[in-house]
């Protein structure tokens, strides 16, 4: 397997609260409630673990509330390159609904100066030799500009490491402009950058034509329960999840990243990749939490994914 380096500028404790129905203005009570140190890239980091990669994780940390992040990275058994930073991570607050409907609340979180970054650079130059790809996704923390963000994915591809980008508005749209080797934007966030609607599958394939003609390598577009869409040079190709009963959307696009740069680094035919990791983000959403907790049903799940090849290939 792989090493990988996952990046993750703005993680986040996520305090996930289950209710039956949110009634906005009134108290509510909740059913069950479960806190995990999260962010993107580390739920991404979590899923590539458990498909046997060893991760090198990066990013910046709050010095006041430390401990969440420090406990997982041990218990999992990841590189820590984390700069830590003055102020504390921020907190999120997802409240997930019985009909699987999800409200975020996400906190700010803490400043990021120029000393931090550069010691970011640093420790990334000095972890990039023996990697094989970095996984930079989530939103830009306060401290990081577009520009700032566009150099750093440069950086690392200059450091010889393939770049998959998952990110959304500013931090999408300036990382689109160092073409990395896959990006995975869900539908709403390609159609936001590229200024048009890209619903149904001619305008995916349309957008990512456009993207591909940049530079970009792999495209790969999520729609919901709608399925995914993966193209790239010889491959296009749609995936559509089996249905199940949802815990929460949460780390869905995560898994779907790990499973599809695991499918790619280990050289799994494309139909297998897109099946495979397909299955995994249908998975992460039987559940509160990231990782594969339950190969039976992964299996399960793989068996069941419709797939529909299109006649030609991307060019």
């Amino acid at each position: 397997m792989a090493k990988i380096l996952t990046l993750t500028l703005n993680p986040a404790l996520d305090l996930t609260l289950s209710l039956d129905t949110l009634r906005p203005g009134h108290v509510n009570r909740t059913q069950a409630q479960q806190s995990h140190a999260a962010g993107k890239g580390l739920n991404v980091a979590q899923v590539l673990a458990d498909l046997g990669h060893q991760v090198t994780v990066a990013g910046f940390l709050g010095q006041d509330n430390l401990q969440p992040f420090e406990a997982l990275i041990a218990r999992r058994g990841f590189t820590d390159c984390f700069v830590r930073v003055p102020g504390e991570t921020r907190s999120n607050v997802k409240v997930v609904e019985a009909n699987g409907r999800v409200t975020d609340i996400n906190g700010q979180g803490p400043e990021v100066g120029e000393a931090a970054r550069a010691e970011l650079l640093q420790r990334l130059a000095q972890a990039a030799p023996g990697h094989a790809a970095v996984v930079v996704a989530g939103s830009l923390p306060r401290g990081i500009s577009a520009a700032w963000f566009r150099d750093l994915l440069l950086q690392l591809k200059a450091l010889g490491l393939k770049v998959a980008l998952d990110s959304s508005g500013e931090a999408l749209r300036a990382g689109l402009q160092s073409a990395p080797w896959l990006v995975k934007p869900n539908t709403e966030e390609l159609g936001e950058v590229l200024g048009l609607p890209v619903h149904d599958l001619a305008a995916q394939r349309a957008a990512a034509e456009r993207l591909l003609g940049s530079g970009v390598e792999h495209v790969v577009v999520s729609a919901g329960e709608q399925g995914v869409s993966w193209f790239a040079a010889g491959v296009a190709l749609q995936a559509r999840p089996p249905h199940v009963q949802v815990a929460s959307t949460v780390g869905a696009g995560d898994s779907l990243v790990a499973g599809m740069v695991h499918g790619l680094l280990t050289g799994q035919a494309p139909q297998h990749t897109l099946r495979h990791a397909t299955a995994i983000a249908a998975q992460a959403v039987t559940q509160v939490g990231f990782g594969i907790n339950d190969r039976a049903q992964l299996a399960q799940l793989e068996a069941a994914v419709q797939l529909t090849e299109q006649q030609e290939g991307c060019r």
